[in-house]
């Protein structure tokens, strides 16, 4: 049983590259058509109560990682595996413009496309989730996604975490060797703090440790459904993007670009 598993996760490892960019084409190229709803592990989400997303404030951002340490504490991430990361964006006027990118928890997602065992999932909120018990390793996901928000195991992490305790304590258990992760918006926070009667974006325990840890206010999260959440506000009144909105993913990450950049944006 165990000979027959190696020999299927290397033959996908083997053919992945060539498989993952032709669904991701075929995903890429019917982006007006009707898709399976999320309970069958594909397409795009199906409506439910909530519609977590997250608002980026890039003239607030002033690159400290601050949020990259949080997530590595609470999700227990490895060294180097970073699922939430800054680049240096631009300079605008002299002041320097930062991008975090974490997963874009994108709504026609082509990594829960191209998975061969539906170890992706989007549930009925939006997340895009890993079952890390169906995942394989073939790493599908990880070459289609066009955001590089996702790190391959290579190694069991079985050493201390630097982000711990100073950034927070682990809420959810590692992962093991060999399979994809991701940020997940902290959905072991939102759950919880739903069953608590919480509000996730209001309540720093129902909220993701991104946000939470933020010393300057630039990450907001909350519900788009609620038209009087903060996110919903926000994007009311401020322009914003998305990344690579060419490609129809339709992202949950949105951004408010810094002041000359936002005049572009309006324009």
């Amino acid at each position: 049983m165990g000979e027959k598993k190696l020999q299927r996760r290397d033959f996908l490892k083997l053919s992945a590259t060539g498989i993952a960019l032709t669904v991701v084409g075929r995903s890429m190229g019917r982006q007006g058509a009707a898709t399976p709803a999320a309970s069958s592990g594909h397409g795009t989400a199906a409506a439910g109560a909530h519609k977590w997303a997250m608002v980026i404030d890039q003239s607030k951002c002033v690159g400290c990682e601050q949020c990259v340490f949080a997530c590595q504490a609470h999700n227990d991430v490895a060294p180097g595996q970073e699922w939430t990361r800054i680049e240096h964006d631009e300079t605008l006027a002299g002041a320097d413009v930062y991008l975090p990118v974490p997963c874009q928890q994108c709504q026609d997602a082509p990594c829960v496309d191209v998975c061969p065992v539906k170890a992706n999932r989007i549930r009925d909120d939006g997340i895009v989730t890993i079952d890390y018990d169906r995942c394989i390793g073939c790493r599908y996901c990880q070459i289609a996604c066009p955001y590089d928000a996702r790190r391959f195991n290579w190694e069991q992490f079985s050493g201390e975490n630097p982000s711990v305790p100073a950034w927070g304590q682990p809420e959810v258990a590692r992962r093991p060797r060999g399979v994809v992760e991701k940020c997940s918006f902290c959905y072991q926070r939102i759950d919880r703090g739903l069953a608590a009667g919480l509000t996730p974006g209001v309540d720093q325990m129902a909220t993701p440790a991104c946000v939470v840890a933020c010393p300057t206010g630039a990450r907001i999260f909350g519900d788009l459904n609620d038209p009087d959440s903060k996110v919903s506000q926000v994007l009311r009144t401020h322009p914003s993007y998305r990344l690579r909105e060419e490609l129809g993913t339709e992202t949950r990450v949105y951004y408010l670009p810094a002041d000359d950049m936002a005049k572009e944006v309006a324009s």
